[in-house]
């Protein structure tokens, strides 16, 4: 674990020259130093975000978004029953945490949400995760927060190596590599980069920790039913103007087979296998870049994403996977449109954004069971920004923001069941930052309510017989206050932040006590809680260290007895970490994590059961070599994850891996 960025004026990047004001998803970075962690980072209206360069985040080669955002401070990864990988971000779940590739919106869909697990960031150049307060003009059911992925967005003047080359292996036998090749064609109009790559994975299994007890079928060091082999490749081209006008496409796709490890707490777990999942996105977009209007400067951006995909599941008899007794075919398709306006209001900005994106899903279920469902999602925003305390300087002490939004759902086609008519709400936000003491000290916070409409899926799926049909769901409401303080003097950094979010209508899983579930409105799901994020470097040493500290309850008087608090929610979460010399030129890494107990529901039984705390090392070493050639440096990288070999659960019965060791490296 590295250390975070120092901490630079924050005001600096407020430059008062329109041609230079930061797009609508932009965030404000607050330091200087770019090292191998996400660092803290602020959006224009004063929401806590993190950033982080995907080269600078040790992970394996070919990375999946599942095995950055493991790695970032202040977020969380549960890995389902579905085998599908979910963040969480201060208590709020996946479908309410949008994930948005180069503006397209790949969380809206059948489920609402996507697998992180096979979502690969081959291609990818930088992630950014703003927690809470989200910009109205991120689309629909952006409610708890925003994952942003970066392709092709971005200025071409960051260049590319043109050879990057990476591989790996572990002590299971487990492989992956991945391959990037750039280019960049200049010319008297402007500038062409193209990028083209893939990577691929294979993975037999992953190691059980240990402690834990499965069925006596295969090894038992090895989690049963856990291989994984995805392959995926990409293209990119971003094209820009002298004059600022742009044009940018982005393409990645991906197949993958693997298992679903069975639930280890429950007398009937879900014997599944996906012998097929597959994704093909696209981005087109592009820009006018800031030009002269009759009333100031102003700029317009539109983008069109393009989403198919593909997934079957098989249904096993027993443990040993080899009998087939049923299965799930699903194809989706979903196309958005987005258009984003940008233009000077005086010493300030107005920013609007429409998104528009409709959703198909078709279901074929064996033998002979077929239904086609839509979904339609609308969003239309506005934002205005406003320097305050401007004294004249290179940039004001402080700017406001304020957005409105209205967003809308209707479900055209719904499988033969009840349709529901069109629904709309509004959304709102107010932020703000203030800049005092020579930019070592920034104040930001601010008020946010959105909405988020159901998934299909949680209208009208019956997972194969696991759940229960409601039609009725009610769409939920966030309500979030958030006030930080990120401070900064020499080697030391310290970001603080207080939020309180209010869910109503919250949808929630309840036991039926048969083994089945289903989802249920709640009234109002709670969250108090502070984040710490903190660093100290000197030198070569660097110690950092994260920590969430949240109450989250669930009122609901309706709520059967014994399922009263919230899933998978623990009152504390953090980790430190250590980066350290050891001579020779090698580095090394430390970093230990915790979660604190909590809850999940137990579908055999009415109550719930409690997780106990958990904690894990992991530890890296490595060393970089010069090379000669179009390549120019070679890193070399030992892992140990999961040092104790800890029995740590993402959710009821689902451990994490034990002990794995890794060998991997990069050309570049």
């Amino acid at each position: 674990m590295a250390a975070l960025a120092l901490l630079s004026y924050a005001g600096a990047a407020w430059p008062q020259e329109p041609d230079t004001l930061p797009p609508p998803d932009s965030v404000v970075a607050i330091g200087g130093l770019t090292v191998r962690v996400a660092r803290p980072t602020t959006t224009a209206g004063g929401a806590s975000a993190l950033t982080a360069g995907i080269d600078s985040v040790s992970t394996t080669p070919a990375p999946t978004v599942e095995d950055v955002l493991r790695r970032m401070p202040l977020v969380q990864i549960r890995e389902n029953s579905r085998g599908e990988a979910q963040p969480q971000l201060r208590g709020m779940e996946s479908r309410r945490v949008a994930v948005l590739v180069d503006g397209v919106p790949i969380t809206l869909g059948w489920d609402n949400r996507t697998d992180l697990s096979i979502v690969p960031l081959t291609a990818a150049r930088q992630m950014t995760v703003v927690r809470g307060l989200s910009s109205v003009l991120h689309g629909p059911n952006a409610l708890g927060g925003v994952v942003l992925v970066s392709i092709g967005d971005g200025s071409t003047e960051v260049r590319p190596p043109p050879v990057q080359l990476a591989g790996g292996l572990d002590n299971l036998g487990s492989a992956s590599m991945a391959l990037g090749l750039a280019t960049v064609f200049g010319g008297t109009g402007g500038e062409l980069v193209l990028r083209a790559g893939g990577g691929y994975r294979n993975r037999s299994a992953v190691p059980l920790a240990s402690g834990i007890e499965q069925p006596a079928l295969g090894d038992p060091d090895e989690r049963l039913n856990s291989d994984f082999e995805h392959g995926n490749g990409y293209v990119v081209a971003r094209y820009e103007a002298n004059g600022g006008a742009w044009l940018s496409l982005s393409s990645f796709g991906f197949a993958s087979e693997r298992g679903v490890p069975p639930e280890l707490h429950t007398t009937d777990p879900r014997l599944w296998r996906y012998p097929k999942s597959s994704r093909w996105v696209t981005a087109l977009s592009g820009g006018t870049g800031w030009s002269e209007t009759p009333w100031g400067q102003g700029d317009l951006e539109a983008s069109v994403g393009l989403d198919f995909g593909e997934t079957e599941i098989d249904t096993y008899e027993s443990l040993a996977y080899e009998s087939i007794t049923g299965g799930e075919e699903g194809k989706d398709r979903t196309l958005s449109l987005r258009l984003l306006g940008d233009h000077t209001l005086g010493a300030g900005i107005l920013r609007s954004a429409f998104t528009l994106a409709e959703t198909r899903h078709k279901e074929f279920i064996e033998p002979d069971e077929r239904a086609t469902y839509r979904q339609r999602l609308w969003s239309l925003g506005l934002e205005v920004e406003q320097p305050l305390f401007d004294d004249g300087g290179s940039a004001p002490r402080a700017r406001l923001s304020l957005g409105v939004s209205v967003d809308g759902s209707d479900t055209p086609e719904t499988g033969g069941r009840p349709s529901r008519d069109a629904i709309w709400d509004w959304g709102a936000r107010a932020g703000g930052t203030l800049t005092i003491s020579d930019g070592n000290f920034l104040l930001h916070g601010g008020l946010s309510r959105r909405v988020r409409f159901p998934a299909l899926r949680e209208l009208y799926s019956g997972a194969l017989g696991r759940f229960v049909v409601n039609e009725n769901l009610d769409p939920e409401v966030l309500g979030v206050a958030e006030l930080g303080v990120t401070a900064g003097t020499g080697g030391v950094e310290l970001q603080v932040v207080g939020f309180y979010q209010r869910l109503t209508d919250a949808i929630v899983r309840v036991s039926l006590g048969d083994g089945r579930l289903q989802r249920q409105n709640r009234d109002r799901i709670r969250s108090l809680g502070l984040e710490i994020l903190a660093t100290y470097q000197w030198r070569r040493f660097s110690l950092t260290g994260d920590l969430t500290i949240k109450d989250v309850t669930q009122e609901d008087p309706t709520a059967p007895p014994g399922q009263g608090e919230p899933e998978y929610q623990p009152w504390i979460a953090g980790g430190l970490g250590l980066s350290a010399p050891l001579g020779f030129e090698i580095w090394s890494t430390g970093r230990v994590r915790h979660l604190g107990p909590r809850y999940c529901v137990n579908p055999d039984v009415e109550g719930q059961i409690r997780l106990s705390s958990d904690t894990w090392l992991d530890l890296e070493f490595g060393r970089s070599f010069g090379l000669g050639g179009p390549s120019r440096r070679l890193d070399l990288v030992l892992a140990l994850d999961n040092v104790t070999d800890s029995a740590v659960y993402d959710q009821c019965g689902l451990p994490q891996p034990g002990r794995l060791l890794r060998l991997q490296f990069r050309i570049f």
